[in-house]
């Protein structure tokens, strides 16, 4: 039995419908493990040790479907006197988000950190797949209107501009040639030219949706088809985007034997990575979601669910240590 602290949002915010993190701490539970849990509030060091302030979590009623609540009285603990860590905290990737990094990395040595700290700060979602150029569409990050007219007119009069530091969707536009509110929209995205922001070819597949595909340790272990519902530009889940049955295609599988390796030898255990079409559009690792959707979609029970392999192969990493 492992002693597991889960960093997550305040319990409240924590979906037992659609969150991935409350099926892990429910797998947890189902494996005879002890989850605890603490917020990126509850972190501190202590010197040159990281601690937290820890409460034991449990499922309201031990019924699954119900919410997590507190198990038991708040306790101060070290960090390493984990077995394992999973940092499950939200984007965005703010101070807050960053610090708590910081605190992890003084722990890892001693612990089974996941996802690497370090590599969450290192790797933005959007960013990170400039490591793979011949997998991607045409991609610049720009802050200087003319630049961003530029990119518009090379990329054929149709690009997506995404926030560098955005999540779920949040501040994506279509800019298309010709429209009129093309200076407003370019002010929108950039602050006025005060940050940078994302250009992305617009791809045609995207109206036919976006497969989220779900990688522990490198491996494939479930996918979704993410819909975008009618009238809408975005497919994400808190979008309104809907979860759609899918098949990995030749395509697909070549991008995960790529994006596979590079994934493990930084540390990132859990990512989610997105393709539209022919091409990878994301590389999600600070929170992915998707376990659920994969799970109900493929009617996966039991030890074939998205969470069992995750945690059969958080124990293999706890028996080679």
């Amino acid at each position: 039995m492992a002693d597991v602290l889960f960093v997550l949002d305040p319990l409240d915010r924590i979906d037992p419908r659609a969150d991935s993190s409350y099926v892990m701490v429910t797998e947890a539970l189902r494996r005879g493990h002890s989850p605890w849990y603490a917020t990126v509030a509850d972190l501190a060091l202590l010197g040159s040790e990281a601690w937290a302030h820890t409460r034991p979590l449990a499922v309201e009623g031990a019924e699954i479907g119900a919410p997590l609540i507190d198990g038991g009285a708040p306790r101060l603990r070290r960090i390493t006197d984990f077995d394992v860590v999973l940092m499950r905290k939200d984007p965005p990737v703010d101070e807050a988000f960053v610090t708590a990094t910081w605190v992890l990395d003084r722990a890892k040595s001693q612990t089974l950190v996941l996802n690497d700290p370090a590599s969450l700060r290192s790797f933005n979602e959007k960013l990170s797949m400039l490591e793979f150029p011949e997998l991607i569409p045409q991609t610049r990050m720009l802050r200087r209107e003319a630049d961003l007219r530029r990119a518009l007119d090379d990329m054929g009069g149709k690009m997506i501009l995404k926030p560098v530091l955005g999540y779920g969707g949040r501040g994506v536009m279509l800019l298309s040639e010709g429209d009129p509110n093309t200076s407003t929209l370019l002010e929108l995205a950039t602050g006025e030219g005060a940050h940078w922001t994302m250009a992305q070819q617009f791809l045609p597949a995207a109206k036919i949706g976006d497969k989220r595909i779900l990688l522990v340790e490198g491996e494939v272990i479930g996918a979704v088809l993410r819909v975008p519902a009618d009238g809408e530009l975005r497919d994400n889940f808190h979008t309104g985007g809907s979860p759609h049955g899918t098949q990995l295609s030749p395509r697909d599988l070549e991008i995960c034997a790529a994006v596979g390796p590079w994934l493990r030898e930084r540390g990132l255990f859990f990512a989610g990575i997105d393709v539209i079409g022919e091409y990878l559009t994301e590389i999600n690792v600070t929170s992915p979601t998707g376990m659920q959707e994969v799970n109900h979609l493929g009617g996966l029970e039991g030890d074939e669910t998205t969470q069992a392999k995750f945690w059969a192969a958080i124990e293999r990493k706890l028996a080679r240590t």
